[in-house]
């Protein structure tokens, strides 16, 4: 397969007004997608979002003059997730949708993702394909054929409606005490109306955007936010989504953050015990040990896919099961949303305890994790670090070493420049320091390319 130019493990991302992030490079890249995905549906329109940062208006109108000048139809839904707007592509039955995020990365990133008209991640094929169009001069449609832009002003509470009808009408969140964290991100506002309009109580952080603060000391990759508002608002757990809200921590009675991992886990026991489980849990290279030796226990098949939620998708299609997604908190279940949700998939687990008359803190610990340590390596070109023959070579001692104890892995990050070495031990001194020397190793190889 030709190597791709500017498309990453989740579309297009880079520092915004250096490299691809400028309303220039938006402005073709909107054209490209017009000419490439506008006739996936017979709306020949496609959908835009975007999540809260500054940078957001300036590619939003570049990409909509880019779309019009290839003659495809523009909506516009305004600051709204990531999986809404996959949702909202599928609702609208457009051509395709388009995400302005860069997810968890801070203010001064940005991105530029796709889904085509199902609300699924872009094949390699068409991707390939916008970047062959990038490559072709800028031609504009005559003026009768240009694409119109409109702007979607219900949108956000269509999709209020959908993560609602997602839990049962039996059940209610009354009662309930949820210390929510929004990330100051794309669903600072959906996400406390879906929680609130199903019966909970709220103490809510992160909902205060201004441009400059999303991810920022908050959300999923900052737990100890929500970790110290549910001690000291005494809520009965806690919720943290990301920047563009598709993953989800979660923080127990005690303050204690459980993960994707753990909440994957927990997801697959109930529905395995009540016979809803199609097939078996796909998880990532990264996913721990325990989770995948606890699914076994119970008799659940486990499956590894390459580190990226439409990795983890495509092996759930390709075995027809619904069940997977990564650490990080991106959960997939393909019977409720084509990618990952931080909302729906936070109702899942309110389901679970409802259901159960249990804790989180009680069903998380069923689930002992392996002590793992992650260390990142700083280098401008981390897929070149990983191919090099050292940097194989000391992973393999490593694995070696560790044996049946662990396991080691170095990948290269598909949206920061980063190697990234995790180690796994049962006994975590050892994990890292593993996790240490490997990095020290690979960042002076890195130093010398």
């Amino acid at each position: 397969m030709t190597e791709k130019k500017y498309f990453g493990t989740d579309g297009i991302r880079g520092r915004v007004g250096g490299g691809v992030m400028t309303a220039e490079f938006a402005l073709r890249l909107g054209r490209a997608a017009g000419q490439v995905l506008g006739s996936l549906s017979r709306a020949n329109a496609i959908v835009i979002g975007k999540d809260t940062r500054i940078s957001g208006y300036m590619l939003e109108s570049a990409l909509e003059a880019g779309l019009s000048s290839a003659g495809t139809g523009i909506l516009l839904l305004g600051p709204m997730s990531t999986p809404a707007i996959a949702w909202m592509t599928r609702s609208m039955h457009a051509s395709a949708g388009i995400v302005i995020s860069a997810s968890h990365n801070p203010f001064h990133d940005n991105g530029i993702k796709f889904f085509n008209q199902h609300g699924e991640k872009l094949s390699d094929e068409l991707e390939l394909a916008i970047e062959a169009e990038l490559e072709k001069d800028f031609v504009t449609a005559p003026s009768e054929r240009l694409g119109k832009a409109r702007r979607i002003e219900d949108a956000a509470g269509r999709y209020v409606e959908y993560c609602k009808s997602t839990f049962p009408n039996s059940l209610s969140l009354h009662g309930m005490h949820i210390a929510l964290d929004c990330a100051n991100g794309a669903a600072y506002r959906s996400a406390p109306q879906v929680f609130r309009e199903l019966g909970a109580r709220l103490s809510v952080i992160g909902d205060q955007p201004d441009g400059l603060n999303i991810n920022a000391g908050c959300g999923s990759t900052h737990p100890q936010a929500l970790q110290h508002a549910v001690k000291t608002t005494g809520a009965d757990l806690g919720i943290a989504l990301d920047g563009d809200g598709d993953r989800v921590l979660m923080v127990d009675e005690a303050g204690e953050v459980v993960d994707g991992d753990r909440l994957i886990f927990l997801l697959a026991k109930h529905l395995h015990a009540q016979g809803q489980l199609s097939g078996g849990v796909v998880g990532t290279l990264m996913s721990n040990q325990g989770m995948e030796t606890a699914l076994q226990a119970l008799g659940i098949p486990f499956l590894r896919a390459n580190v990226g939620d439409r990795h983890v998708h495509q092996l759930l299609r390709d075995n027809g099961w619904v069940l997977g997604g990564e650490s990080s908190g991106h959960i997939l279940n393909l019977e409720l949303a084509s990618t990952g949700d931080g909302i729906i998939s936070a109702l899942m687990v309110l389901r679970v305890l409802r259901e159960t008359g249990r804790s989180l803190r009680e069903l998380a610990a069923e689930m002992p994790l392996f002590p793992q340590t992650l260390v990142n390596v700083s280098t401008a070109n981390p897929q070149a670090v990983v191919e090099q023959t050292a940097v194989q070579k000391l992973t393999r001692e490593a694995n070696d070493r560790l044996g049946q104890d662990g396991r080691v892995l170095v990948r290269a990050s598909g949206t920061e420049p980063l190697v990234r070495v995790m180690v796994e031990c049962r006994q975590a001194d050892k994990a890292q320091k593993v996790a240490e020397q490997l990095a020290t190793d690979i960042q002076e190889i890195a130093s010398c390319i």
